[in-house]
């Protein structure tokens, strides 16, 4: 095949990479922006090129040949060489621009990041931002994610992790209730209550608790809990609480703006809730030379934002 024909396909060979990646016709359309019947005839053109097959797919599954593999693994560097040197020269603009795609955990996004995020858009009117609310930890090369936030203890090492601010669990519920049941004195004092948790496993769920104080001690004290509902968002354990429904432990960002309206309020304040949740939030994206100008402009507006924490 002469060099002119071979230059034709390489579009194709970056459509058979994206498809390696995201593992299904439909995906890897998805991400290209284009129609499935046209990724599935440039595969076609493709194989016809290499007179061999690339892709074996079936009517539930789609994986590469052997050759298909090699093609990707031998021009992926290139190919993300290109990508990188184009990012560089399009930094070169004077304010950011482009599209991100920035995933973030559900309670997080909707109380605290979408005010930030407005006040981004408008101070770079030239980025368009993708945001994708889930709780789901994504694959961000795989799913062609820019930046996660991540609330974690302990962020990938193979990604690069900017810190936008601390946290902390509180342990909260309505006054109506405390009226109606009883404050707790002690943490072991959980055990008569309705306790509101977020189901980590099969196993009996159980909080822990540290002494703020010294005078208590200075042991770790867990206990076994119960309640008559788990919820694995903590909006919905927020909400329950305001009802009166029972004591909710849950990340203070979901907390804090019913902490400073007095709809609820901190119980067992001198006992402190530890590896209920992580104590960090993160910006997370995946290793790179080249950090894009937006994502830069985006953590550190993050950051500036998120400084304070979310003390009531």
């Amino acid at each position: 095949m002469d060099d002119q024909k071979i230059s034709a396909l390489w579009t194709h060979l970056h459509w058979l990479s994206v498809l390696a990646q995201q593992g299904s016709y439909t995906a890897a359309a998805a991400r290209l922006g284009v129609s499935k019947a046209a990724m599935s005839q440039r595969m076609a053109e493709l194989e016809r090129a290499a007179k061999v097959t690339l892709v074996q797919r079936t009517t539930r599954s789609l994986r590469l040949t052997e050759a298909g593999q090699r093609l990707v693994d031998e021009t992926r560097a290139s190919f993300e060489q290109i990508e990188q040197s184009f990012a560089q020269v399009r930094d070169l603009a004077a304010q950011p621009s482009g599209l991100l795609r920035v995933t973030a955990p559900v309670a997080l996004a909707r109380q605290q990041l979408m005010p930030l995020l407005a006040d981004f858009l408008k101070d770079y009117p030239d980025v368009r931002l993708e945001l994708d609310m889930s709780d789901r930890l994504s694959a961000l090369a795989t799913e062609g994610f820019d930046l996660a936030i991540r609330h974690t203890a302990r962020p990938p090492d193979t990604h690069v992790a900017w810190t936008l601010c601390e946290t902390q669990s509180v342990l909260v519920a309505s006054r109506a209730y405390l009226r109606r049941q009883g404050e707790p004195q002690t943490p072991t004092d959980l055990q008569a209550h309705n306790c509101l948790h977020y189901p980590r496993s099969q196993e009996t769920p159980a909080w822990a608790f540290e002494p703020r104080n010294p005078q208590h001690g200075a042991e770790r004290i867990t206990v076994p809990v119960s309640g008559n509902l788990a919820a694995n968002n903590s909006e919905a354990l927020r909400e329950a609480a305001l009802t009166g429904a029972g004591i909710a432990l849950m990340p203070d960002f979901s907390a804090q703006a019913a902490l400073r309206q007095g709809k609820l309020v901190t119980v067992l304040p001198d006992w402190k809730p530890v590896g209920a949740f992580a104590e960090t939030i993160y910006a997370i994206r995946p290793y790179s030379p080249h950090v894009p100008r937006a994502v830069a402009a985006l953590v550190a507006h993050l950051r500036q934002g998120l400084a304070a924490g979310f003390k009531v």
